[in-house]
């Protein structure tokens, strides 16, 4: 079996230490990454190798197991998981007020050591479950713009979440290379005949695709369609508004002005005032 529970023994006994690996080394999840023998070393080894477990002895000289706990959170570290072992039984109702989630008394036998691995194994398993589903939830947010919560809503009810994928960039062919434009940087896209003019600050390109194929391919909570010819990016908007005639416009933030077609002008209109 893999080894997947990162593990730190810290005991200022070094029989005590050498006893609880042996007995540690019958579960193969277990990677024991080090031993400490005081309080200050413990904190070191915490911050810099972010444990999943410790097995932390309550009475030690200087800083004791509780000042360990203590010291890491004052310094906003990540608590790993922590089992307190010790000799006394008297320190168990403050083990549990710190949040320990577990205690063992010396010395440690087989079967007790193995009901706190088993607590460990299951919250170390809700723990990547979550943070499995919240990574998830956050792409298919970042994916179709909907709400975080909103989607953890859905999931709990069995609701369909809709997932489209739009591109960040176009693919531009041009003199035998092929350009990819981030359609960050798209102004906007008029239509010429059989092609498509793409507009950003800097530069003109020329791509052969129809207006239905792009509106497939850009996202539409970032781009609109203003004319039957002309596609803009959200983002560049500067103005809206008509002139004296009635004809609508938009006005970019390069100061270029477009006609908005009447079809358009409320959706448009829309995606400017929200």
């Amino acid at each position: 079996m893999e080894k997947t529970i990162k593990t730190i023994i810290v005991d200022d006994e070094p029989l005590a230490r050498k006893g609880l690996a042996i007995r540690l080394g019958a579960f193969e999840q277990v990677d024991i990454v080090a031993q400490c023998t005081n309080g200050r070393e413990a904190i070191e080894a915490i911050i810099n190798i972010s444990p999943d477990l410790v097995f932390l002895d309550i009475q030690m000289p200087q800083t004791n197991g509780f000042e360990v706990l203590k010291q890491l959170n004052e310094r906003g570290i990540e608590m790993p998981m922590i089992v307190f072992v010790t000799a006394f039984d008297q320190y168990a109702i403050k083990a549990f007020e710190v949040h320990a989630l577990d205690y063992l008394l010396k010395p440690v036998d087989h079967e007790r050591l193995e009901l706190a691995l088993n607590k460990v194994s299951s919250r170390l398993n809700r723990h990547k479950d979550s943070e499995h589903k919240g990574k998830l939830v956050k792409l298919v947010s970042h994916v179709t713009g909907q709400d975080c919560e909103q989607i953890l809503q859905d999931l709990a009810q069995n609701s369909e979440v809709n997932i489209t994928q739009y591109s960040d960039v176009l693919a531009i062919k041009d003199v035998g290379e092929t350009k990819l434009v981030p359609t960050e940087d798209i102004l906007c896209i008029d239509a010429a005949g059989d092609y498509m003019v793409v507009h950003t600050h800097t530069e003109t390109h020329i791509l052969r695709k129809t207006m239905k194929e792009l509106e497939e391919i850009l996202d539409p909570k970032k781009f609109i369609r203003i004319h039957r010819s002309t596609i803009i990016n959200k983002g560049f908007i500067d103005k809206f508004g008509n002139h004296v005639n009635g004809e609508y416009y938009v006005v970019l933030t390069n100061l270029k002005e477009l006609k908005v077609s009447r079809s358009y002008k409320d959706k448009v209109k829309h995606a400017v005032l929200g």
